[in-house]
């Protein structure tokens, strides 16, 4: 199914782990590129969520974001140090005792002092896990953004396709006109030079010119080119870079029917092409 690499996407997780939430945002890009924001607790996840963005998606630049708040069980995560408030007091009743005055350690005080209080490790087993499957989530619903537009994308290149095969039938009908007004010009031509040219002169002559007005290898090519197009369309793959390159096919043959074309009608169906042609890439360049 064709895929756009424009998208986005958001997913949030609200419970006793706290709140997480993931933003991913796509445009188009050569390759698959990702701009990763963590917070500190997660930065370990940083692998595994590019193992796990590289299998869903070939194409894109992606800007990544995590975002994390404790939740009600990490409120209780400070314990205190009783040892370190053992030799506070203890020290402070000796210092007392030596300058004959009473203590004035209060239990604030004893808080404020550096180690006294200590957070306690916490587990993020779970905030890591649950963190894992909100992004499949948020990438599964990124692949199916990403692929809504794709089948735009994908109607689009195929109406311009169509239209350009018209185009290209439209030539096909104009050329028998076409090599027959040329040959009169050129029969009208002769009857005032023929005198002057000789015979195998003459000869080679008139096989050049009708080399260069024949553009049947280019409608060929052209119709190939543009059953390829569709052909591709129905691919179930990455198919962006084969169909660019398909453009580029179609752009270099319309570029020759222009530059042989002896005739209005002609050099205007070639334009139009080319103008189909140019539509279709741009809207290629979003296609992964």
């Amino acid at each position: 199914m064709i895929s756009s690499m424009t998208a986005f996407a958001r997913k949030e997780y609200r419970g006793e782990l706290g709140e997480i939430s993931w933003e991913l945002r796509s445009v188009n890009h050569r390759y698959l590129e990702m701009f990763l924001r963590l917070p500190e607790e997660l930065r370990v996840l940083e692998t595994a969520v590019r193992e796990k963005i590289s299998a869903r998606l070939g194409r894109g630049k992606l800007d990544v974001g995590l975002k994390f708040k404790s939740g009600e069980l990490a409120e209780s995560n400070l314990r205190v140090n009783r040892r370190m408030v053992e030799q506070l007091v203890s020290a402070d009743q000796e210092v007392a005792s030596m300058l004959h005055v009473d203590s004035y350690l209060k239990p604030l005080e004893l808080l404020r002092w550096p180690g006294v209080l200590q957070e306690e490790e916490r587990d993020f087993t779970p905030v890591k896990q649950q963190a894992m499957e909100l992004l499949e989530s948020a990438l599964e619903s990124l692949v199916e953004s990403r692929q809504r537009e794709g089948s735009r994308l994908a109607e689009i290149v195929l109406q311009r396709s169509r239209a350009m095969q018209e185009q290209v039938k439209g030539v096909r009908e104009l050329m028998p006109e076409v090599l027959k007004e040329v040959k009169a010009r050129i029969q009208e031509r002769l009857l005032e030079v023929m005198e002057a040219l000789d015979e195998n002169r003459l000869e080679q002559e008139m096989a050049l010119l009708a080399q260069r007005l024949d553009v049947a290898e280019e409608m060929d090519r052209l119709e190939a080119h543009l059953e390829e197009v569709e052909r591709v369309l129905n691919a179930d793959e990455p198919v962006g870079r084969r169909l660019d390159f398909l453009m580029q096919e179609l752009n270099r043959e319309a570029n020759t029917l222009t530059s042989k074309s002896s005739n209005v009608e002609v050099t205007r169906l070639a334009v139009e092409m080319k103008v189909l042609i140019e539509q279709m890439r741009e809207q290629i360049q979003n296609i992964e």
